[in-house]
């Protein structure tokens, strides 16, 4: 039922994008040249009919119509949105027809190719109207020659994702909610292609239309990039929960991490550069929050519960010792943990702001902590020789979530605020990092790593994904599909609402 509800907004939603469309509010029309994050746009194969894109700049959605009698064989018709991309690539959507339809075989999706002539050497991912299960990753090895596919089982999908990695394509496809499945095929291209989103009617004297949402060009680090020194670009995101739709609020050619949004509902504060910044969510003004001295700032920080302080963790070489100031900054922020205790990573205060809550390496092992800011006495509330992490205390002050890799994968955990009854809440073989309380203590937001990754790492620059359960358990949803990892949703990021919440996601910019 909670994933119908989800769905019906999800609609509701488009069909006020569109609403607004008609009345032409924020627009940016179907004429030749730049749309969106892409070059140009066009109709490929000369239809019957005049094909065009509208890119909405407000809710950042792209409107696609077009004609065409297929894409097959050795003839392609379609409406194309592309930009020139050279070497890998990661392409995201949210994809959803407008109507019925005619055809049942009109398709929309993300492709890849050499030309833009009718039959040059493509690859694609198709999603069909009116087919259940004919999504399929689909491609022309040669120039001229009839067209294959690799069929995928996946019904009426929502999300996509097509990539490039070398002469390996991959599709992936999910209903909201769900997670991936892929397939893929080996098949050569130019190093650079164009690619970009696309729409077929499969009927010649028909116009067809879909909207593309979430749209994320990403263009991946290097496969040797060395983490913690080579950094590529970042979008700061938020996001409405129940319905996936997602808005870059400001994009950076360096590294982003961390952002928390202000019990206020002003700002975002996030990282950059070991130093703290205050985005303006109603202007988009950036302003950098002093620190003093205190200028080597990973990306733990986090806002005690009335927003009037900010706990803050600061190397000191390759050790971390967390400090405490006033949210509007300070020239000397109070040092709460010991150099010689370090490393501390801060993650969570209590609710009367008089204890923070941490995972500290004490005796040659990472467990939960509490200390109090006045006395600096430390108590260990776990104590397992395993790596437990991301401790957070939920608004009613009675349990704090936390993940562990006490079982081989690294799972959430929660135990009651004193340490005792623990349990674990996340069970399947995905590797679950940071649980995140809405204020209004209903739901737990996390990130899961796939299951390939060191259960012990939190890697940058992967595909993960945000997924949403409830506080009283359950099966968890997917609700985003992100590349990002390390620095994306590491502190409490929840809007004040409990509607919305903010994160990373990566690309070279």
């Amino acid at each position: 039922m909670y994933l119908q509800n989800l769905h019906a907004r999800l609609l509701q939603r488009s069909c006020m994008v569109l609403l607004f469309m008609t009345l032409g509010q924020s627009l940016v029309f179907g004429q030749s040249g730049p749309i969106g994050q892409f070059e140009d746009h066009q109709d490929v194969g000369g239809p019957a009919l005049s094909g065009s894109a509208v890119y909405n700049a407000a809710d950042q959605t792209y409107l696609l119509s077009g004609a065409g009698k297929n894409i097959w064989t050795n003839v392609d018709q379609f409406q194309f949105v592309w930009k020139k991309i050279k070497g890998d690539f990661i392409i995201k959507a949210t994809v959803r027809f407008i109507g019925a339809g005619v055809a049942g075989h009109r398709k929309i999706g993300i492709m890849a190719r050499d030309k833009l002539t009718t039959d040059s050497r493509y690859a694609d991912g198709s999603v069909h109207g009116g087919l259940p299960l004919l999504t399929a990753l689909q491609y022309r090895a040669a120039d001229g020659d009839t067209t294959g596919q690799v069929i995928m089982s996946s019904y009426h999908p929502t999300e996509i994702e097509f990539a490039r990695s070398g002469n390996t394509f991959s599709f992936s496809a999910a209903t909201f909610g769900e997670n991936y499945k892929t397939v893929t095929k080996e098949m050569p291209l130019n190093e650079e292609a164009y690619v970009g989103l696309y729409i077929c009617s499969h009927v010649e004297n028909v116009i067809e239309q879909a909207v593309f949402s979430n749209v994320r060009i990403i263009i991946p680090a290097d496969r040797n990039f060395k983490p913690y020194t080579d950094y590529i670009g970042s979008h700061l995101e938020i996001m409405d929960v129940a319905t996936g739709r997602r808005k870059i609020l400001y994009s950076a050619p360096n590294s982003l991490q961390a952002p928390t949004w202000t019990p206020d509902n002003k700002y975002l504060i996030y990282i950059s550069d070991g130093l703290m910044y205050r985005y303006e969510l109603t202007g988009g003004n950036i302003s950098k929050i002093n620190t003093g001295d205190v200028r080597d700032l990973n990306n733990d920080h986090v806002l005690s519960f009335n927003g009037k302080m900010i706990g803050i963790s600061n190397h000191l070489g390759d050790r971390s010792v967390i400090y405490i100031m006033p949210v509007s900054g300070s020239d000397k922020p109070i040092q709460v943990t010991s150099d010689s205790l370090a490393p501390s990573y801060l993650h969570s205060w209590t609710l009367d702001g008089k204890n923070l809550i941490f995972t500290g390496k004490r005796n040659g092992s990472f467990n939960i902590w509490s200390i109090n800011i006045d006395s600096r006495k430390e108590t260990a509330l776990t104590s397992t020789t395993t790596l437990n992490d991301g401790p957070e205390l939920t608004p009613d002050g009675k349990f704090i979530y936390f993940n562990s890799v006490r079982t081989g994968t690294m799972k959430i955990w929660r135990m009651k605020a004193d340490g005792s009854a623990q349990e674990q809440v996340t069970f399947d073989e995905y590797n679950d990092w940071f649980p995140h309380i809405s204020p209004d203590g209903k739901w737990i937001v996390y990130e899961s790593f796939p299951k390939d990754i060191d259960p012990t790492s939190h890697p940058f620059y992967k595909q993960i994904y945000l997924r949403l359960m409830p506080v009283s358990g359950g099966v968890p949803r997917t609700i985003a599909y992100i590349y990002g990892g390390q620095g994306t949703i590491n502190v409490p990021s929840w809007s004040p609402d409990s509607k919305s919440i903010a994160f990373i996601s990566n690309s070279k910019l």
